[in-house]
């Protein structure tokens, strides 16, 4: 009754939607669960109510900026006490938000994953009584998800680190294969009994494949929207393509609007709240679009390009008819793009030659058996994108060569808001005289100055914590100003294990198999557009939702349609003697800078155009030939490459 009365009071329920209550009382009684629950039916009403029963503080993990500030718009709208520490906030806004969680004043604080990575929160996070951990879109701690972020991985640890009794995970039936669901509750010890999912299927969607080839699209897009009505939104792979396409609308007098993730935050924010208004009806967009909109009455869902996946098919779908109204979800299809999914599959494998380039980087730097590193910068020196990259140094976690010890900013610097005698004068005995050692060894550049950890270490004897801790303390009263930056993570390395003479190739076979798995996703892809079952039916037992209709009667397939998919043209080779002169001007480019064994996979990049971090450092893309064969398959330019042997 209790329960049932929270929900009334503060919510304006009258009663649970399907699972929430078993998760909400499963939560109450102290254990750990897994909620999967369909896009837009009620996922966060389990950690907000809870957490108004819980004694202590519920701290959400979130993996957008858009979602934890819609979250606490909605929270305040109820009366509930929440905050966030984000990029967003001011020095003083940050304050107050930490002295209020301090206080026991706040019940709910929304992070993100890589908070965790800042020395300052972590140091004071791990002082605050927590009741539960809530990870949202939680699927991305799974290697076999298709949004796998490796932050995320460390989530288990950071959970035991702050002794946080129970851990909620939250995502959606669209991310949640068989596979997914177990990785996730694995990670985290969730049993069986404690994992909440409701159906996957949505009768009120109507799901239509249409085969129509590239120079016919832009017409039958037209003639779609035409047909529908209310608000949609179109979905495009590129970021040219969203204004191209938005464009083309717009000229045949349909109110429709660009949006991507090249756009100014004030824009985005200003597209997307018009977006919601009503005032613009038809949305353009790539994948930057999505996340955080709840707008019920979106009547269809249009793919102009191909969805990275059959998840991101499903993701994107997922976001009409939350009002249980029907709703089309129309892809037009063909196989044109199918070349830029893969190729931008290819760009985030690095070279074993790269992952050689690390484990040396690892040897040769540390000290003590410690290794220090700045992602960035690594990054650019081993020709890592940043992303695999920290998947590699997660995946070195996991074999045991690496353990993460902590992670410190390499600058600090700070002003004074007050006279140093002053500050002085408010401590006495031993705390005056470490107060007094912090400002002696500080480097003064005019205003601003850098305090001196090693020299403090020497001559004081005392930890680094113990300096952050207090600089966070005058930051905190306002009587410095503090300022941090190039965060650095610092490492325990085990060298014997390092030294493994097949070390870089077990880990280049990781890469391969995840690449070959992203392209075998791609493939599933193309296969479920093509059935000659009902769709609907398929894409439930995809996600492990059994009680779905045999047929659903609405879908293409059901009404007899059925989609053959084809390229539009024959692709065009460039000439040979183009390709190769292009890889040798690379060769020259890249050797005048120091750089003299290339493996094929640079030249296949800089053939389909692809950017990776010695492109971006050594400025590859100005040169004749990059991206020469960007409308060609990666694995068939690569057999080009080997055939012309230009290496």
């Amino acid at each position: 009754m209790q329960l049932l009365s929270s929900l009334k009071q503060v919510f304006g329920f009258d009663s649970f939607r399907e699972g929430q209550e078993q998760t909400v009382r499963q939560l109450i009684a102290g254990q750990s669960s897994l909620a999967i629950f369909p896009t837009g039916s009620g996922k966060s009403l389990c950690y907000q109510l809870s957490a108004l029963h819980l004694p202590h503080l519920t701290l959400v993990v979130s993996p957008l900026l858009a979602l934890i500030k819609d979250q606490l718009s909605f929270l305040a709208s109820k009366g509930i006490p929440a905050a966030s520490i984000d990029s967003s906030l001011s020095a003083d806004q940050h304050q107050q938000v930490i002295q209020d969680v301090k206080a026991g004043k706040i019940k709910i604080l929304m992070v993100s994953v890589e908070r965790f990575k800042n020395e300052r929160f972590r140091q004071f996070i791990s002082s605050v009584a927590i009741s539960q951990l809530v990870v949202d879109e939680a699927h991305c701690i799974s290697e076999w998800g298709h949004n796998f972020r490796p932050d995320y991985l460390k989530l288990p640890a950071y959970k035991n680190e702050l002794n946080i009794p129970q851990v909620l995970l939250l995502t959606a039936t669209a991310t949640a294969t068989a596979k997914v669901k177990r990785d996730m509750a694995a990670k985290f010890n969730i049993q069986p009994d404690h994992i909440v999912q409701t159906g996957f299927y949505r009768p009120n969607l109507n799901l239509s494949v249409v085969p129509v080839e590239q120079q016919n699209k832009n017409a039958e897009l037209l003639n779609t929207i035409n047909q529908q009505s209310g608000s949609g939104i179109v979905y495009v792979t590129l970021q040219h393509t969203a204004e191209i396409v938005a464009q083309f609308l717009q000229q045949q007098g349909v109110n429709a609007q660009a949006y991507h993730a090249g756009f100014a935050d004030d824009k985005k924010q200003d597209i997307q709240q018009r977006f919601m208004n009503g005032n613009i009806p038809v949305m353009v967009a790539t994948i930057a679009f999505g996340m955080g909109i709840d707008k019920s009455d979106i009547r269809f869902v249009v793919h102009y390009d191909l969805p990275k996946s059959i998840e991101n098919y499903s993701q994107e779908i997922g976001r009409a008819g939350r009002d249980k109204q029907a709703s089309n979800c129309i892809t037009l299809a063909n196989l044109d793009s199918l070349h830029t999914l893969e190729n931008f599959v290819y760009g985030d494998t690095p070279t074993l030659n790269s992952i050689e380039l690390l484990l040396e980087n690892i040897k040769k730097e540390s000290q003590f058996n410690q290794w220090e590193v700045q992602i960035s910068g690594l990054s650019n020196e081993t020709n890592i994108r940043q992303l695999p990259l920290k998947t590699l140094l997660v995946q070195l976690e996991l074999m045991g060569l690496l353990t993460p010890k902590h992670v410190y900013f390499a600058e600090f610097k700070y002003k004074f808001l007050a006279e140093e005698n002053a500050i002085l004068a408010m401590f006495e005995g031993e705390r005056k005289t470490f107060v007094q050692a912090i400002f002696g060894n500080t480097k003064f550049k005019k205003i601003w100055g850098e305090p001196d950890f090693l020299s403090l270490q020497q001559q004081y004897q005392c930890e680094r914590s113990r300096v952050v801790t207090a600089l966070d303390y005058l930051n905190e009263k306002q009587l410095i100003e503090l300022q941090t930056k190039r965060m650095t993570e610092v490492y325990q390395v085990s060298l014997e294990q390092l030294n493994s003479a097949d070390l870089a190739q077990q880990i280049f076979n990781y890469f391969t198999d995840k690449e070959q798995s992203e392209i075998n996703r791609i493939a599933a892809l193309i296969r479920f557009f093509e059935l000659d079952r009902c769709l609907s039916r398929n894409l439930s037992l995809y996600f492990d939702d059994k009680n779905s209709p045999e047929h659903c009667q609405q879908c293409s397939v059901c009404l007899g349609r059925i989609a053959k998919l084809s390229y539009s043209s024959e692709a065009i080779w460039p000439d040979d003697d183009d390709i190769s002169s292009a890889c040798k001007g690379l060769t020259q480019h890249l050797q005048s800078a120091g750089i003299s064994e290339l493996p094929i996979s640079i030249y296949c990049q800089f053939l389909v155009g692809l950017t990776v971090p010695m492109f971006t450092k050594h400025k590859v893309k100005k040169l004749q030939g990059f991206a020469l064969c960007e409308a060609l398959k990666y694995a068939d330019v690569k057999r080009k490459v080997q055939a012309l042997n230009v290496i």
